[in-house]
């Protein structure tokens, strides 16, 4: 990655230009033609250094719940277990601990009831308990992961 690179990671970050033609925008804010921006993205998306590219939603604004939850999975059922998490509508990620709890995955629901159905559902296919963590208070915090090397934020040089 090159400095353009990492200055098309600050923006899209946070700032991606919702526009009819958002890869000129990102562009002329790092001083390159629209078809080199799009070539840039689709090539950090191909290396997976870009995972996803999407909106996110605050889904309790949008009447939604979620909950984080854990389960204890023996190794010899892993794949299979994490198989039918990664299915499910709702889940956003699932990961693997050094824990007892050694799945955890997060699940958004449109209610409470459709929460503990999806949960039932999963534990009744996969034959594993699932610890439903609903939190309490949420303390949402953003995560920009800064690229460029002087620390500036996104947009700020532009």
């Amino acid at each position: 990655m090159d400095d353009v690179d990492r200055r098309l990671l600050d923006i899209i970050q946070t700032n991606f230009p919702l526009s009819p033609r958002p890869y000129a925008e990102l562009g002329e804010l790092t001083g390159i033609a629209e078809g080199e921006a799009l070539r840039r993205v689709n090539a950090m998306r191909a290396a997976r250094i870009i995972r996803r590219m999407g909106a996110n939603f605050q889904s309790a604004r949008l009447g939604w719940v979620s909950t984080l939850c854990a389960a204890k999975v023996p190794e010899d059922r892993m794949e299979a277990f994490t198989a039918v998490v990664n299915a499910c509508p709702g889940v956003t990620h699932n990961y693997v601990r050094a824990h007892a709890y050694n799945i955890w995955f997060t699940l958004i629901s449109p209610s409470r009831e459709q929460e503990a159905a999806t949960l039932a559902a999963m534990e009744r296919e996969t034959g594993i308990a699932v610890l439903n963590l609903p939190a309490t208070r949420l303390f949402k915090i953003r995560v920009d992961f800064r690229m460029n090397r002087d620390g500036d934020a996104a947009g700020e040089n532009a």
